[in-house]
């Protein structure tokens, strides 16, 4: 699975990272300011205390929750501030927002299983389903697939998304197009086919 989105919620809602390329980065990723080491660190332990010294709650699935009394601090102690592991300098989000952006090992693992991936699959029935994909960035999920499709007469793109459900007029016979939520329409999908 290739993903433009940061949230980390492919895994929180149970898919293993060895089969997600996460090409933007992840917000569950501390990477050096500057970009000069080239390695991500996890920021889970630094998020639970953060957020505990803000005096939110976790629940029983490690969601954070405003007690009752509505009193929490919007502020962390100066000694929760993060810093690299390496070497004690500034850390950001791993997050493609400009040249500093880290590769790391795993990213670079991912974006090689996922070209092996794409290799394999060469000649054969493929569907190519995007879902909630914008334009902000299509060179990197949009235009890849409509490209695939147009090469590969085994292939059929199939795009959900709310409001730019869209394909190019090459492709689009072999092509299913579907406006609307994706939660929503997921579900409609399942209650017809159960009823197959």
């Amino acid at each position: 699975m290739i993903t433009t989105n940061v949230d980390h919620c492919f895994q929180r809602a149970g898919f293993d990272k060895a089969r997600l390329f996460y090409t933007q980065g992840d917000y569950g990723l501390f990477q050096r300011a500057d970009g000069r080491i080239k390695k991500t660190y996890d920021n889970r332990d630094w998020e639970m205390k953060a957020m505990a010294a803000q005096l939110f709650i976790p629940d029983e699935k490690g969601l954070f929750r405003v007690p009752e009394n509505r009193q929490i601090k919007m502020r962390i102690p100066s000694e929760l501030i993060p810093v690299c592991p390496d070497g004690g300098e500034p850390v950001s989000m791993n997050l493609r927002v400009d040249d500093t952006f880290v590769e790391d090992a795993g990213w670079q693992e991912a974006a090689r299983r996922y070209v092996e991936f794409l290799q394999s699959c060469q000649g054969r029935h493929i569907l190519f389903l995007e879902l909630g994909v914008g334009g902000n960035t299509p060179m990197i999920i949009k235009f890849p697939f409509w490209s695939m499709t147009a090469e590969n007469p085994n292939t059929v793109y199939a795009c959900l998304n709310d409001d730019e459900s869209i394909c190019p007029e090459q492709i689009r016979e072999k092509s299913i197009c579907l406006s609307g939520d994706s939660g929503t329409v997921m579900k409609e999908l399942k209650t017809i086919q159960e009823s197959l």
